[in-house]
């Protein structure tokens, strides 16, 4: 009955199934009676077995005997629900052991609201909210400021309470960045009624979309759209497993170790595909301590940036028999707190979804039955490396992996592939394995308005089938361009001067990464998107570096943009500017400015900021700036045209 080999040779098809299940049997507007009471006893039936069997997989409670619930009554557990009344379905707790559920009771505030508010039901409220809010039942204002600000993120909706009340930001998943024109048409209807300013889509440093200024009474109808789509944004944000990061390139890569579409795949159906309805939404993962980012790496370009997430899988044969493995890393992360580099496991196991699969799903069970519930701060997989000690750890996966009795082998780590190798850039027009080429489309610091959403939908439909692909660098790929349709796709309106996309981006402007910045996000200290680009085309207008330069920007220490791993990154940090009214220094915007961040296999974080407290202006910014270009890259000034010249000169410039 508990099935844990997902099947993604029929991925499409199951999805659009589940999506149907999913509108017609959940939605409280279109509710289909018979075949939600079918699904409510079968859940109900098997959620009492999952309440009494013994079992060591994560697709049940871990470790519960008939004797062990027995002994539980009148304990902790009795005080949580177990089942979802209105969906029928186990909650995420109900897969907690005794110890867990005990610690969580006790733990952060957050932690005590998932215990007392299930998160994995929340798309039923969401349904319910919006269908009220239609009909004039209710105000965005009437709903609980818990469901509102935390449990809704179960969901994938993100309440942006201090830059945009009443509105949400929607966070998909996109499994290996991969989405089509359809869908990017859809992104652009969902968030058009929203105005230019606020309805916007952006793309993320996981390869992933996320919809801006959605109103919770359209969010059940963008839900359906979504699944009707083959999309889904349930399990997306808070403590859920985030976006399956792969290989941008993968299929059409010359130098491809491994495909990882079908692995992103097998892994977004293991963390949110529920194994018995076969609907979106897997309560077995419904209750983690804290987000988990998994990354699939395809070459040694490690586009994926494995080095920064919780599991990073590195391609890598075996060095007696050949077998295309991979070695895993793990712990990367980067928080407020700490920025942590994932470390060598010691581990190595095929590249198969079997093996991947399950490797990921033993390491998701200990995380979540044992990792930190009350310090959110110490709670992801680092700390509990750490403090079981990486042989330890290492013994207690294989352990785990065993007990699921799948045939899986964890060997040591594999000597990583040797010889030059220099890391391949995404931008411009190069050629696939196949003779067909791929497109790298620069949008600038990922952000797409809907006008944008249907260019970009109507160019894939006309040169590449309608594909998409996303990159960490929030940029675009068109896979699969006939060469003799190149020069046709070159002189597309959308790539004109002047136009926002670029096919042939100056090394400067073309890796440029961007969180969301003080425009919507509160945490952020200051506006980042608009600063980034305009900081870039200055630079870039004067500027020549010899290679593609990366610059990230972050509003605040979270560093969701990633300062780290850049070139030059760009965190918001307060500072302090003369006031030449006044003759005082008053407080402005600010950054503090890191070098020397690196990625693919000689990857590195910059740590600490090499300069701080920068008035963000940028009369102030520019100069240093340009200064760290010169004396780090080894930067020139552009060559001036000599018309150019000649036409300042007589004042025409």
């Amino acid at each position: 009955m508990f099935y844990t080999c997902f099947d993604t040779t029929h991925y499409n098809k199951r999805q659009r199934r589940d999506s149907l299940i999913t509108s017609v049997n959940y939605n409280k507007d279109r509710t289909n009676i018979s075949c939600q009471s079918i699904i409510i006893m079968k859940y109900s039936t098997i959620a009492v077995a999952l309440a009494c069997i013994t079992s060591i997989e994560a697709f049940a409670p871990i470790q519960q005997t008939q004797q062990s619930v027995s002994a539980l009554a009148g304990s902790i557990r009795s005080e949580v629900a177990l089942v979802d009344e209105r969906t029928g379905k186990p909650t995420g707790t109900s897969f907690l052991p005794d110890d867990a559920i005990e610690r969580g009771s006790k733990g952060n505030p957050i932690e005590k609201f998932k215990f007392k508010k299930d998160g994995t039901s929340a798309w039923k409220d969401v349904y319910e909210y919006a269908a009220k809010i239609r009909a004039g039942e209710l105000n965005w204002e009437d709903v609980e400021k818990g469901d509102m600000d935390n449990r809704l993120k179960f969901v994938g909706l993100l309440h942006r309470a201090k830059r945009t009340p009443g509105q949400f930001m929607m966070r998909l998943k996109v499994p290996n960045g991969i989405v089509n024109s359809d869908q990017m048409r859809f992104y652009a209807d969902s968030v058009e009624k929203y105005g230019p300013d606020e309805g916007v889509v952006d793309i993320t440093t996981r390869q992933n979309i996320q919809l801006r200024g959605v109103k919770l009474e359209d969010a059940a109808d963008i839900i359906d759209g979504l699944h009707a789509r083959n999309q889904t944004t349930f399990q997306s944000a808070l403590d859920s497993v985030r976006n399956m990061v792969g290989n941008p390139l993968a299929g059409i890569d010359d130098n491809e170790m491994v495909d990882t579409r079908e692995i992103c795949n097998a892994l977004n159906d293991l963390v949110s595909l529920d194994p018995v309805t076969g609907t979106r939404g897997n309560p077995v993962w419904g209750n983690l301590p804290r987000k988990f980012n998994i990354a699939v790496s395809g070459n040694r370009d490690d586009y994926a940036h494995t080095h920064i997430n919780d599991i990073g899988l590195q391609p890598c044969p075996h060095a007696e028999t050949g077998e295309m493995g991979f070695n895993v890393v793990l712990g990367g992360y980067m928080s407020i707190k700490r920025v942590a580099e994932s470390i060598d496991s010691n581990m190595w196991i095929p590249a198969d979804r079997n093996s991947v699969v399950t490797l990921s799903e033993a390491i998701l069970r200990i995380f979540r039955d044992e990792s930190e519930r009350k310090d959110r701060q110490k709670a992801r997989l680092m700390w509990l490396v750490e403090k079981y000690g990486v042989a330890e750890f290492k013994n207690a996966v294989m352990r785990e992996v065993e007990s699921y009795k799948r045939g899986v082998t964890i060997q040591n780590s594999q000597p990583a592939p040797t010889g030059d190798y220099e890391r391949r850039d995404l931008s411009g027009i190069h050629k696939q394995p196949d003779g067909k080429y791929r497109v790298g489309v620069l949008v600038p610091a990922g952000r797409l308005h809907p006008a944008d959403c249907r260019t970009i939908a109507d160019v894939a439909e006309k040169y590449c089938d309608g594909e998409i692909r996303l990159t960490v660098e929030q940029n675009i790929i068109l896979p699969n361009v006939d060469e003799s349709q190149l020069d046709d796709l070159k002189k597309e309106p959308a790539f004109e001067s002047g136009s926002r996309f670029k096919l042939t981006p100056g090394n400067i402007e073309a890796n440029l990464v961007s969180c969301t910045g003080a425009q919507f996000c509160g945490l952020a200290l200051i506006e980042t998107k608009s600063n980034a680009e305009q900081l870039v085309d200055a630079l870039e207008a004067k500027w020549s570096v010899d290679k593609p330069l990366r610059i990230h920007w972050t509003g605040c220490p979270n560093s969701c943009g990633q300062v780290q791993v850049a070139d030059i990154g760009i965190m918001g940090a307060p500072a302090k500017k003369l006031d030449p009214e006044t003759g005082k220094n008053k407080a402005v915007p600010g950054c503090n400015i890191f070098v020397g961040g690196r990625i693919g296999e000689d990857a590195h974080l910059a740590m600490e900021p090499d300069f701080k407290n920068i008035p963000l202006d940028l009369d102030d910014l520019l100069p240093v700036v340009e200064n760290i270009l010169v004396e780090k890259f080894g930067a020139v000034p552009k060559k001036k045209r000599k018309r150019d010249v000649l036409k300042k000169l007589v004042g025409m410039a």
